[in-house]
């Protein structure tokens, strides 16, 4: 097994994962803490080592809300589970599973982009063990990156220093990870003209910023998106993650700096990083990414229908619960829409009144499938290569359902890291989840034989003519079915109004 090998800041040693098969690396640095002089600045070059670095722990989290914290929490139950986990400024850090035995064995690599809404989250989560993707042949990699304030803040000062690289410093982190990646993986037995990125929420939504980045270009060859919508729809009227200018993310730094009480980016830099974080919480902040000229220089819906998204295939889907938007409680669904969906309330409820459905379940609508199905429709359009999914099998315990973020356990095949009760049919679903996945990322096809030889159902890509998608429920099957005509009355008006 390759337990030790080189790479370009010195020489690391790994360790064998519970299957002995499997090389983990933890907490290799890719670029340089971020404290001090390198708070809100591009990322930059790693301090190289004497001897070999022995990569036995993970890395720091990044500055962010202490996980766990608040035991009421929905996610401090399901794997923020330790609010004691050391956390810092020097939280870029790759970490690495391989079943290489040489260096010399080009296998396939796939990157994930942690989620947690660009404002918490970290690169080693424990359902994002990489053992048994790793199983399967690939190279699995997991990046650290900026969030929150010390990611996405943005001011003049900031601006004038760094003029070509002035916003988005969460996805400058994710991008100097990849150029790391592409530079070192050969040495792990990866690819680096074979790359697969991934993520979900956030970390989906850091998938399609850089498909979207022209930095960015010729760094991955595929990318899988979950559970961020993919386009941004405009009616049902709805945010997703947010994507300011510039300028108003300018001010939005100006107004922060005094909050905090200083007023010049010197004085900021010299504050402690927990009195940051903690005024940044207690101002309950929500920020995104940015279209700065640079790194974006559109909003994603804008560079998705204009056809430039860099020319990788691409699978995509959703959880089939999450993030609906619906009338509130005690709010008239009637009301709710009109609200909603402007100058096309009226048809809406005119379709919503003949489904048969209540009221209040007639004009729900899942922001994420929507989002999704605007993007698969325009890029099916262009004749670009893609796959479409959803995952809705029941899920024990006590809030069952199919949660945002509960097909996590699935496709990384951790299970048994879970309180959850889960049976032998959800163990065969994530079996077959993480075959596809990783069948993805070796060839740009999900389909192939299960582990036992026997195949698995074919996923049919979405075309214009072919607009299917793979279902991932209690069984696994294509879903064929007619469009609703609510479902094509919301893709039509989305599409009129994006377009124009």
């Amino acid at each position: 097994m390759l337990r030790t090998t080189k790479t370009e800041g010195g020489l690391v040693k790994g360790f064998p994962g519970t299957d002995a098969r499997i090389t983990v690396y933890k907490g290799i640095p890719y670029a340089a803490d971020t404290a001090g002089e390198n708070r809100w600045r591009p990322p930059q070059p790693a301090e190289k080592w004497e001897g070999v670095r022995e990569c036995y722990e993970f890395g720091p989290i990044s500055m962010q809300k202490t996980p766990g914290k608040d035991p009421d929490a929905f996610y401090s139950k399901e794997w923020h589970v330790d609010s004691r986990i050391p956390m810092s400024e020097d939280g870029l850090r790759v970490n690495i599973w391989t079943p290489a035995k040489t260096t010399d064995e080009k296998l396939p690599v796939m990157v994930w982009i942690f989620g947690g809404g660009l404002q918490e989250g970290y690169a080693h989560e424990m359902e994002f063990d990489g053992e048994r993707m790793a199983s399967r042949g690939v190279v699995l990699v997991t990046i650290g990156y900026r969030v929150n304030v010390f990611g996405l803040l943005c001011h003049p000062e900031i601006t004038a220093e760094n003029p070509e690289a002035p916003a988005n410093l969460a996805f400058q982190d994710q991008k100097a990870g990849l150029e790391w990646v592409k530079r070192n993986i050969a040495n792990f037995g990866g690819d680096p003209e074979n790359i697969t990125i991934f993520g979900q929420s956030a970390g989906a939504f850091s998938v399609v910023a850089q498909m979207c980045s022209p930095k960015t270009e010729g760094l991955f060859q595929k990318a899988i998106i979950q559970s961020i919508g993919g386009m941004d729809p405009l009616y049902p009227l709805c945010r997703g993650m947010s994507v300011r200018s510039l300028e108003e993310a300018e001010q939005d730094g100006i107004a922060f700096f005094q909050k905090l009480g200083i007023s010049t980016l010197a004085e900021a830099r010299a504050l402690d990083a927990r009195f940051i974080e903690d005024k940044f919480i207690e101002g309950n902040y929500f920020w995104g990414a940015v279209v700065d000229g640079k790194y974006l220089t559109k909003t994603l819906n804008e560079t998705i229908l204009a056809n430039e998204l860099h020319d990788v295939d691409f699978m995509i889907g959703n959880t089939s619960i999450e993030f609906q938007i619906a009338p509130e409680a005690g709010q008239d669904p009637e009301a709710f829409a009109r609200e909603k969906m402007g100058p096309y309330a009226e048809k809406f409820l005119d379709i919503a009144r003949r489904t048969g459905k209540p009221m209040d379940k007639a004009v729900t609508v899942g922001q994420m499938e929507l989002g999704n199905r605007l993007m698969c429709h325009v890029c099916a359009e262009q004749g670009r290569k893609l796959y479409s999914y959803v995952f809705g099998p029941t899920i024990p315990g006590d809030d069952a359902g199919p949660f945002h973020s509960s097909d996590l356990w699935f496709e990384f095949e951790t299970l048994m890291k879970c309180w959850r009760p889960f049976d032998g049919h959800h163990f065969d679903l994530s079996r077959k989840m993480c075959n596809y996945w990783t069948n993805f990322a070796k060839t740009g096809d999900p389909n192939g034989p299960d582990k036992d030889g026997t195949p698995m159902p074919v996923w049919t890509g979405y075309t214009t003519d072919t607009p299917y998608s793979m279902e991932f429920f209690d069984t696994i099957q294509m879903n064929k079915s007619e469009t609703s005509e609510m479902d094509a009355f919301l893709l039509d008006v989305n599409l009129k109004e994006l377009k124009q």
